[in-house]
């Protein structure tokens, strides 16, 4: 019994020790966490921080953006633009009407046009001459006769 406790005693220091070296380790990797934790909230609070800032100066562009737009709208209602009437007039008329009755001009638009004359090359003709469609069937059968031979 003695021995027994003296083993149980022994075995009771041993794994006190075993446990206070891993207890140690364990509470390293912990402050190391706890570190890496602080790092992350900080860089968080300043992202936070930048959000912020961004998003306050969108909404007051947005309500830039929105005034305009209603300054925009006031300013059509302003000034309405009459619908035109569609008027058929020629040009000579036209011209009349600008220029008034003291000057008469002639729209004669085909005057200053370049004058083009039409040739008929020969080559065109031929192809347009078709003939007697017999006679190009006699032709092409002569063609067939030296492919059979």
């Amino acid at each position: 019994m003695a021995c027994e406790k003296r083993l149980s005693a022994r075995r009771k220091h041993t794994l006190k020790g075993c446990m206070l070296l891993v207890a140690t380790n364990m509470l390293d990797a912990e402050a190391g966490v706890k570190e890496l934790c602080q790092k992350l909230h900080e860089q968080i609070d300043l992202s936070e921080e930048e959000r912020y800032g961004i998003e306050f100066k969108l909404n007051l562009v947005l309500n830039e953006v929105r005034d305009l737009n209603i300054k925009i709208v006031d300013m059509r209602g302003k000034f309405k633009r009459p619908r035109l009437k569609k008027v058929r007039m020629s040009a000579d008329a036209m011209l009349k009407a600008l220029l008034g009755s003291k000057h008469t001009v002639n729209m004669d638009l085909r005057a200053n046009l370049k004058q083009v004359k039409k040739e008929v090359k020969e080559e065109d003709k031929q192809l347009r001459d078709v003939g007697d469609w017999r006679k190009n069937i006699e032709d092409k059968s002569d063609r067939k006769k030296m492919f059979d031979s």
